[in-house]
């Protein structure tokens, strides 16, 4: 049993995306797939493009994608660890679409250790989410959208099962550069434990807003997110970010996340610094069939991260 909970102790660690605040199972759920979501803040919910890895981020957006748009993703976490994900998205007559979209967390070899630190071997851990996604076009300007979700967790030898449910809605004004949304993620709870004990999820009330202004290249983006927890300051749920659209084909993004410069600030003799840790960035190609997407951030202490989006449409 000792060697149970050394094993699943690590584990756990692993997949916490902030060590010091873990209460809640799966919570690579809470790491950004997007590419252009990461670059400007590692947050957002109302990037309302033709972009399909924003079935990730909210249902409702998957209405402006492409028919038969195929998406996968790569992102690098700590060392032996990889998130890579895919999604295709595919319009069912004028008002609606749907999209499946899987994303896997492989944390690679982990060496097990007795509690007195002697080496036992290794054993492997890795999260995985399968989900099914349909979204309808309610007005011209709002659409709604739901993500059925299947969460499987496995460490060495233990496993665990979840149901999750996302839930999001869109009101784009293209006239004047609004967008705005709202967005419940990962509504739901585990229906089979490790052992006897059941965890939470990674709940998640979000509500965001993108502006454009007009006869400029600029647009701005701003979200709240984790809405039913007050126990912290205003400014750790913030995450903003601006976009420089070089024409119809190119952006260039910065943002910056007031939560993860606090959770990762280090205090050392030189003082209190978050090493970087808040700050993103990244840039976009955008062409008719194709489009590939690079964002930057630091969603861990030890390193940062890349994330790769690359789309094509059928």
């Amino acid at each position: 049993m000792r060697k149970i909970i050394i094993a699943l102790t690590l584990a756990c660690t692993l997949t916490t995306v902030s060590a010091q605040e873990s209460e809640t199972a799966y919570n690579f759920l809470r790491l950004p797939v997007s590419a252009h979501v990461a670059a400007v803040g590692g947050e957002n919910i109302s990037l309302a493009e033709d972009d399909a890895t924003m079935i990730f981020h909210n249902p409702a957006l998957i209405s402006g994608v492409s028919d038969n748009s195929i998406n996968l993703n790569y992102m690098t976490y700590m060392e032996g660890a990889k998130n890579v994900s895919a999604s295709f998205v595919k319009l069912a007559g004028e008002r609606a679409s749907w999209g499946v979209s899987a994303q896997l967390m492989d944390y690679g070899r982990i060496n097990q250790t007795t509690e007195f630190n002697e080496n036992i071997g290794k054993f492997s851990a890795r999260d995985i989410a399968i989900g099914g996604t349909f979204a309808y076009e309610l007005t011209d300007r709002i659409c709604g959208g739901i993500t059925a979700k299947f969460i499987t967790s496995t460490i060495a030898n233990y496993n665990s099962l979840a149901i999750g449910v996302d839930l999001g809605i869109n009101y784009l004004d293209i006239n004047h550069g609004w967008s705005l949304s709202a967005v419940a993620r990962n509504l739901g709870g585990q229906i089979k434990a490790y052992e006897d004990e059941f965890e939470r999820i990674p709940f998640d009330l979000q509500v965001g807003v993108s502006k454009r202004l007009m006869n400029s290249p600029l647009r701005f983006h701003a979200t709240l997110s984790r809405l039913t927890d007050w126990d912290e300051t205003f400014g750790r749920h913030l995450a903003i970010g601006a976009d420089v659209l070089l024409g119809d084909n190119i952006y260039l993004a910065v943002g910056y996340n007031f939560r993860k410069a606090q959770q990762m600030s280090i205090t050392d003799n030189d003082g209190s610094s978050a090493h970087g840790a808040g700050l993103t960035l990244g840039a976009g190609l955008s062409l008719q069939r194709f489009k590939l997407h690079l964002g930057w951030g630091k969603y861990h202490v030890s390193t940062s991260s890349l994330l790769i989006n690359i789309s094509y449409t059928l």
